[in-house]
Order: structure tokens, then C-alpha cells, then sequence
């Protein structure tokens, strides 16, 4: 469990001044607010820092220290703000299709949630970079389900669900999650992998995503695009390490760690 103090932060951090209830108005008015305001980042993992997904030390950093993080941090951080709530959440684990190659079978590696209120289960996601989710969906397959920024849906694959997005006028699959929950342990083995295997994209470059209004922000070391649910409507890129700790600190509002120059610099070179 956190604690109170850590709870505070981490509303403070969100903006959420709602009630504390065990309620869909709650689930859906924080699940808004956390990636507008946590960024999903990578830059403890390009610096070679230990990553703890111990709770407590994800809240110091992503609501106290005004940080990001990637998928395991920002959902595991989402599930003990719920549950502190009264609302029962279990992490699952999601291989993912976009942007894998045809036919290569990913390994189980993506951190969601899902979540029961009532009768009715949700999927919850803070943490998929650019196409994160900014509202839970009704695990109800085959139903299309507008969002601020997309149009989403599930659909059955064997015993599991796969979530689909609207992209470009054509759905597009996002991951493929299982319904079997993981624990501590599970992720901490993927963890491992994902943020020190040289083979791991996020070993090998700066990856950075926000949302705001209709507006989806991602950086990939050096090129910054802006996205609404209309597609790209803008791409920059940046030219020196000064320019991009700018843009980190102003567009993705994440307050930079000591010691984080080697990787501005090598992003803007380009990454790894």
C-alpha cells in the first residue's frame, strides 16, 4: 500500500481533486489526467540506472520528483493509486503488434491493467508511449469505443483479447494481452530484459510521449511529431542537447535527473 502522503503527491501531481470513491467517474477522471500530466520516458534506462518497480519508489519519482517512466512503472504506480482506492485492479501482460515485424512473435512483455467495478471489467493503460490510452475500455469484444483521442476496440483471439486502434481509416492492432495476472516476480523478469538487453529499443534510444487536449506529443531522440486523431501535423527536429532538454522540460514537463547530459547528447546524434 502507499502511503497517504505519497497518495497526496500523486493527485497534486495529476491535478485530480475529485472524490476518493471506488467509482467508474473515478476510474475514467484519472485515467485522463496521469499521462496529460507523467510523461512515459525512458531516460533512467539510457542513463544504466536500476529501475525499482517497488511501489513506493515509482511514487518518489514519478509524482514527487516530477519524473516519467515506461509501462511497468506508470501501471504498476496507476494499479496501487486504484487500489488505495477501494478499486480492484490485477496487472496482465501483452505481447505487442505494432511496429513488430510480420510474423515475429513478441515476447509477453507490456504492462496493462485490468479493472472491475460492479459488475463490469475495464482495461486500463497509462503506459503505451504514443498510443496510450486516455480512458479505460469495457472488456467487450468487438465494440467500438470512441475516446478523446481514438477509436478503440477488443477482439477475441483464442482465449485472449487483442486491442485495436483506428489508424488512418484502418484498425490497426496495438498488443495481445492474456486474462492470467502477473505478479511482482513476472515483471520483474521482463523488467530486467527490457531496460538492460542491448537488443531492447529502450536501451538504444530516447523515447518520450505525452498527451494533452486532442494532442499526442512523441519524441524519438531527436524528432519530435505532434499527432492529433487526424494524424501527423507536425514533425521537428532538434539540433543540439540545449534545444532538447527545452523541449523535455517544457512539452513532456518532466524534470530532468542530475547527470543526464550523455543522453540529450547522444540522442541528438541520433541515439545508441
Amino acid at each position: 500500500m502507499l502511503a497517504d502522503a505519497l497518495i497526496e503527491s500523486y493527485f497534486a501531481r495529476v491535478g485530480y481533486t475529485g472524490e476518493r470513491a471506488a467509482t467508474l467517474q473515478t476510474l475514467r477522471a484519472l485515467h485522463a489526467l496521469h499521462p496529460a500530466a507523467i510523461a512515459f520516458e525512458n531516460i533512467d534506462v539510457l542513463m544504466g540506472r536500476t529501475i525499482s518497480l517497488e511501489p513506493r519508489a515509482i511514487a518518489e519519482k514519478l509524482a514527487v520528483d516530477r519524473r516519467g517512466g515506461y509501462c511497468y512503472e506508470q501501471n504498476t504506480l496507476f494499479m496501487a493509486v486504484l487500489r488505495a482506492l477501494g478499486i480492484p485492479a490485477i496487472s496482465v501482460g501483452a505481447r505487442v503488434i505494432a511496429n513488430s515485424p510480420p510474423g515475429t512473435v513478441m515476447p509477453r512483455a507490456h504492462m496493462l491493467l485490468l479493472v472491475r467495478l460492479a459488475e463490469q471489467h475495464y482495461v486500463a493503460d497509462v503506459g503505451f508511449g504514443r498510443l496510450t490510452l486516455d480512458a479505460p475500455l469495457r472488456l467487450e469484444p468487438d465494440t467500438e469505443q470512441p475516446t478523446p483521442r481514438g477509436i478503440y476496440r477488443l477482439m477475441p483471439s483464442g482465449d485472449e483479447m487483442q486491442l485495436q486502434t483506428m489508424l488512418g481509416g484502418e484498425w490497426t492492432a496495438l498488443y495481445q494481452f492474456s486474462r492470467q495476472e502477473q505478479l511482482p516476480v513476472d515483471w520483474e523478469v521482463v523488467h530486467w530484459h527490457t531496460s538492460t538487453h542491448p537488443s531492447s529499443i529502450f536501451t538504444r534510444s530516447l523515447m518520450v510521449s505525452r498527451q494533452e487536449g486532442t494532442r499526442r506529443y512523441a519524441l524519438l531522440d531527436s524528432r519530435l511529431r505532434t499527432y492529433d486523431r487526424g494524424g501527423l501535423v507536425e514533425q521537428r527536429q532538434i539540433e543540439t542537447p540545449e534545444e532538447l532538454r527545452e523541449v523535455l522540460e517544457e512539452v513532456f514537463r518532466i524534470a530532468l535527473p542530475a547527470g543526464c547530459d550523455q543522453v540529450l547528447a547522444r540522442a541528438v546524434r541520433g541515439g545508441a
